[in-house]
C-alpha cells in the first residue's frame, strides 16, 4: 500500500471517528497519521511558496510559444524541496495523477523539464531527481555556494520590497529579486543562498520564476526512496538531457528516445503517453535547458 492510499484511508477513518464523536478512536487515528507523516518525511515546512514558471521557446514549426507550470517550494528547518505544485497537492490533498484535472498539468509539465530539487538533503548536499523516460535519474552533489553579485536596485514583487542579485550558473546569467522581509535563503529550483526569499528570477529572456503565493503552513517534506532510480552525476545528467531533448529528431518524433516499456507503468491517451508518472507529448517544443553546462 503506497503512502497516498494509506493517508486517504487514515483520513477517511478519522472522519468517521469524529462524526461518531468517538474521541478515543479519533485520538488513536490522529496519532497514527502523525506517525506516518514522521516516518515518510525528512523535514516539516514552515513556509510554502508557489511560483509561476515560464519558458520562452518555439514549437516544431518555429512559432513562438510560452510553456508554463506552477512550482512549489517547501522551506523546512533543515532542507528545502522544489518540485511541481501538482505533486505537492497530491502529497497534501490526496490528488491522483490520473485524475482528469491533473492530466493537463502533466502535459504542461512535460514541456517545462522541471526537476525535483532537495537542497541540504542529505546534510551539505543537493539531491536532484529527473526522468528521461523510462529511466528516473538521481544526482547527489556537494552543496556549492552560488557566487551572487548584490545590487542596490530595488523592485516591488508580490507586494514585497525586493533587492536585486545576479549570478552566472550553469551557463546562464540569472537576475533575481529577493525580499529580506521573508528571512530564508531559499528559492525555486537551485536558486538559493541570498539573505531573503527569492520572489522573482529571470535568465536570458528565456526562463522566469515569479512568486504567486506564500503560505505559512506546516507540511511534511517528503523524499521517497525509489529502487529503480539510476544514480548519476550532475554533469552527466545535464549532458544526457541536452543530448536527448536537443537532438533534431526530438521535434519530429518526441518519443524517438523512449526504449522498452514492457516493465513500465504506461497509460495512453490521445495526446501522448504517461510512463511511470512522467508524461511524453505527441508534439514537442524546442528544448530550452535550465542548465547549458
Amino acid at each position: 500500500m503506497n503512502k497516498k492510499t494509506l493517508s486517504l484511508i487514515c483520513s477517511l477513518v478519522l472522519t468517521i471517528a469524529v462524526q461518531a464523536q468517538d474521541d478515543g478512536l479519533a485520538d488513536i487515528m490522529s496519532a497514527m497519521i502523525a506517525a506516518k507523516i514522521h516516518q515518510d518525511s525528512i523535514d516539516t515546512s514552515s513556509l510554502v511558496a508557489v511560483y509561476d514558471y515560464e519558458c520562452q521557446t518555439q514549437d516544431a514549426d518555429g512559432k513562438a510559444v510560452t510553456d508554463r507550470m506552477k512550482v512549489c517550494l517547501q522551506v523546512g528547518q533543515h532542507c528545502t524541496r522544489s518540485y511541481p505544485y501538482r505533486k505537492f497537492r497530491e502529497d497534501t490533498e490526496g490528488y491522483e495523477s490520473l485524475a482528469p484535472d491533473n492530466l493537463p498539468l502533466l502535459r504542461a509539465e512535460s514541456f517545462c523539464f522541471m526537476p525535483e530539487v532537495w537542497t541540504n538533503y542529505p546534510d551539505g548536499k543537493v539531491t536532484v531527481r529527473d526522468a528521461i523516460v523510462p529511466t528516473p535519474y538521481e544526482t547527489c552533489e556537494e552543496r556549492k555556494p552560488i557566487k551572487w553579485t548584490l545590487s542596490d536596485d530595488t523592485l516591488t514583487v508580490g507586494g514585497y520590497l525586493c533587492k536585486t542579485a545576479t549570478c552566472q550558473m550553469h551557463g546562464r546569467k540569472w537576475t533575481v529579486r529577493y525580499s529580506e522581509d521573508i528571512p530564508t535563503s531559499a528559492g525555486p529550483w537551485k536558486l538559493c543562498g541570498l539573505p531573503g526569499l527569492v520572489l522573482e528570477a529571470e535568465a536570458d529572456g528565456t526562463h522566469r520564476f515569479t512568486i504567486a503565493d506564500i503560505q505559512r503552513i506546516a507540511s511534511p517534506i517528503y523524499y521517497e526512496t525509489n529502487a529503480i532510480t539510476v544514480k548519476t552525476t550532475e554533469a552527466k545528467l545535464i549532458k544526457n538531457r541536452i543530448k536527448t531533448f536537443g537532438n533534431r529528431l526530438y521535434l519530429k518524433n518526441p518519443k524517438y528516445y523512449v526504449g522498452d516499456l514492457s516493465t513500465a507503468d504506461v497509460t495512453h491517451d490521445t495526446e501522448g503517453i504517461l510512463v511511470n508518472n512522467v508524461y511524453v507529448n505527441n508534439k514537442a517544443h524546442v528544448y530550452q535547458p535550465l542548465e547549458l553546462k
